[in-house]
């Protein structure tokens, strides 16, 4: 298949979403097979996030030895599999481990498909990160889309999942064999800074707070925008619905065409407009009067994180003080620690303080990632000598 070396890893982005989106759709018929209550689901679904941490901190020597299309056949065929498997096993600890499984496979594509992005950005003269994760909402957005009429029409989850696992390895595999691994830079530098732990270093840290910033947004957006516009304005189903729906679309909207802005104007102008957006869109649902500004204030948010903990990633990957690997999974891993514990958080803060209130603790964190951006780089992109391509 003809296919361009960023489409390629666009579409392992794509089918990683698909197949998790999937899985995530199904959790109240997870929940009913399994016998367990919301407490115990919770318990049971924090597996994926234990093993993405560990990956993200571990895998990073495993990933650089395997090339990048090695880890996509294991991490994208991988995770499909398992999906494919959990809707079989009848006790939660099963789900657990095959969850923890499917974490550590996640981590390791997180940190090898962006180093590839990075190096492919230097190889065709253009920015393509932020549409790559693009594809990644894109594949959420639609596998949830798809969900609600497969609910709907009563196909059971075993079927809809083995479906799911069917295409991504049908699709994955004709795609994945043509990857072509880019020339990695060598810097003895660098490759002596290597380490076996990806751990943030002092001068990552700014880095990491954007990172944080964008997934504080995105937890607060798709885990509470629906509770928020029940509790608040007490609207119907349909319209409450309509805050996650708005975010979402927003999000992989403005991820599928922000880097020609970040080539022309530089990713710090752009973080820099992108943040703003997002503490307009936190004040609107802090202080919406009516549900329209609400809703408006969830379009913003999932805009103002849009692309970016993508930038975020390729200035990690840029830095030259030790390997792309490690740098990017270091700020993948602090990013998703906040990821992961900030619903808890915000749900905590809304029981004793209100809903309104746990949008507007976001607040100084956004700031101050605002703030941070002064780490990213300046001014358009140079790639060289590199023509940009098509």
């Amino acid at each position: 298949m003809r296919l361009e070396p960023h489409h390629r890893v666009f579409t392992c982005f794509f089918l990683i979403a698909v197949s998790m989106g999937g899985l995530l759709s199904r959790l109240p018929d997870i929940q009913e097979r399994l016998d367990i209550d919301k407490s115990e689901l919770g318990l049971t679904m924090i597996g994926a996030a234990v093993g993405a941490l560990i990956s993200l901190a571990l895998s990073s020597p495993v990933v650089r030895k395997l090339s990048s299309r090695s880890t996509a056949f294991i991490s994208v065929l991988g995770t499909a599999l398992v999906v494919a498997t959990v809707p079989w096993m009848d006790r939660a600890a099963f789900v657990f481990l095959l969850l923890f499984c499917q974490g550590l496979l996640a981590g390791a594509l997180e940190i090898s498909l962006n180093v590839e992005i990075n190096r492919i950005e230097a190889e065709i003269g253009r920015g393509v990160m932020s549409r790559a994760h693009g594809f990644w909402s894109l594949g959420f957005f639609l596998t949830a889309l798809a969900a609600s009429f497969v609910r709907q029409a009563g196909i059971s989850i075993e079927l809809h999942m083995a479906a799911i696992c069917g295409f991504v390895v049908l699709v994955g595999s004709t795609v994945i064999s043509g990857m072509r691994n880019m020339p990695a830079p060598y810097s003895p530098e660098t490759a002596a800074s290597s380490s076996s732990i990806a751990l943030p270093t002092i001068g990552l840290l700014p880095l990491c707070v954007i990172g944080v910033g964008a997934f504080l947004v995105e937890g607060a957006g798709i885990d509470w925008s629906a509770i928020y516009m029940r509790d608040v304005f007490d609207v119907e189903p349909f319209v409450g619905g309509l805050g996650l729906t708005l975010f979402s679309f927003c999000m992989a909207f403005a991820r599928l065409f922000a880097d020609g802005f970040v080539d022309r104007y530089g990713a710090r102008a752009v973080g820099r407009a992108l943040l703003s957006l997002a503490v307009i869109g936190l004040c609107c649902v802090c202080l919406a009067p009516v549900s329209g500004v609400a809703l408006a204030g969830f379009a913003l948010m999932g805009t103002g994180c849009s692309a970016v903990y993508p930038l975020a990633l390729s200035a990690a990957a840029q830095r030259g003080d030790r390997n792309p690997h490690a740098n990017v999974a270091a700020v993948a891993q602090m990013s998703f620690v906040v990821f992961f514990l900030a619903p808890p958080l915000l749900g905590f803060v809304a029981e004793h303080a209100g809903i309104r209130t746990s949008y507007l603790v976001c607040l100084p964190i956004i700031l101050l990632s605002t703030a941070s951006t002064t780490s990213l780089p300046e001014g358009a992109r140079n790639f060289g000598n590199k023509t940009p391509g098509a």
